[in-house]
């Protein structure tokens, strides 16, 4: 998902074309690739199964996105390929660990607050630019406050308390961190005004979907103090966080770049409700364990009705020509600015 994203970005970040035919492909190769991680840790035995060879696709991933950025000397957009080194750095601790001791906890929450501060980042842009472009278009009233020193702040608190939850998962400080950046995302959230996108579905699933990284920051401290479970705030981040921005950027990307007008079907509406559904109950079965039995098969239900329903509703015009007849028009629905002005 992380690098359909990328690939589609990419370009309107750099003004390049788009990485496509052999390169492409080479992408792809790497999934079925010895992992390098083997000779540099010298596990040429773990390695040698095929289970352990995904860690040279995020190598290749990250070369070919710092490969862009570089060529095009966008030096600020390079800290998304920090983010994908954390990845590859959790993927590897991922199979150390199961390897050695049998367990992966460092891996797993090294590698999910990585897709974590992904959406602080580049969903803190898009959130509130998608919202400003929309509301600049006849509906005067509070606009996004826009990003400035507050966001810096955020963002560096918010990378701080992901390493303490890292490292230290259940001690009073994480606790208190991972509460205070809980509210402090919250009012950043609150500075983009998603109260007035009630009326553009687009654009309001985007900020319901960032309302899960302080939901789960929220959680996840308050699972620290031992008064909840921690994967209630874990299911807030993934299920709720990822999954729903996951559908909220490819639903947007899709119809714009197939030539169809940026608006919400009634289908595409119930793709949201069903995600949504999906994570309010996951993050119910996790805090009353005792109904999980009951919980946990609705939200699978919504779950797999979501993302079936994208396939089922969107896979037809990805698969059709664009609706305007050209091809390679640039349609940039991922920048800030970009489609939206049309």
């Amino acid at each position: 998902m992380i690098t359909g994203f990328l690939l589609t970005a990419i370009p309107n970040w750099t003004d390049r074309l788009p990485i496509q035919g052999a390169r492409l492909f080479a992408l792809g190769r790497g999934l079925r690739c010895r992992s390098p991680c083997g000779d540099v840790l010298g596990l040429h035995r773990l390695v040698s199964d095929r289970r352990y060879r995904d860690g040279a696709f995020l190598v290749l991933v990250t070369a070919a996105a710092a490969r862009e950025m570089l060529a095009a000397r966008k030096w600020g957009n390079l800290k998304v390929c920090v983010i994908l080194t954390v990845m590859i750095a959790a993927n590897v601790t991922f199979h150390v660990e199961a390897h050695v001791w049998g367990t992966a906890d460092y891996g797993i929450r090294l590698g999910l607050a990585a897709i974590i501060m992904l959406i602080l980042i580049i969903g803190g842009r898009i959130v509130p630019s998608f919202t400003h472009n929309w509301l600049a278009r006849g509906n005067p009233g509070r606009l996004p406050v826009p990003f400035g020193r507050f966001d810096v702040v955020a963002l560096a608190l918010g990378g701080m308390g992901l390493v303490l939850w890292i490292a230290l998962p259940t001690a009073r400080t994480t606790a208190a961190a991972l509460l205070g950046v809980g509210i402090l995302q919250t009012v950043r959230l609150a500075r983009w005004v998603g109260y007035r996108t009630l009326r553009d579905r687009l654009v309001l699933v985007l900020h319901l979907a960032y309302a899960f990284v302080p939901l789960g920051f929220m959680l996840t401290g308050i699972a620290a103090l031992d008064l909840l479970p921690a994967s209630a705030g874990i299911h807030a981040w993934t299920v709720g966080a990822i999954g729903t921005m996951t559908l909220a950027v490819m639903t947007r990307a899709s119809l714009g770049h197939t030539g169809h007008a940026l608006v919400a079907s009634t289908t595409t509406q119930l793709i949201y409700l069903a995600v949504l559904t999906s994570a309010v109950m996951r993050i119910c079965a996790a805090i009353e364990p005792q109904r999980s039995n009951m919980l946990l098969p609705v939200s699978a239900l919504f779950w797999v009705a979501a993302f079936l329903g994208f396939g089922a509703s969107y896979g037809p015009i990805l698969l059709r020509r664009r609706r305007d007849g050209d091809e390679f028009k640039p349609m940039n629905v991922l920048e800030p600015g970009g489609a939206d002005r049309h």
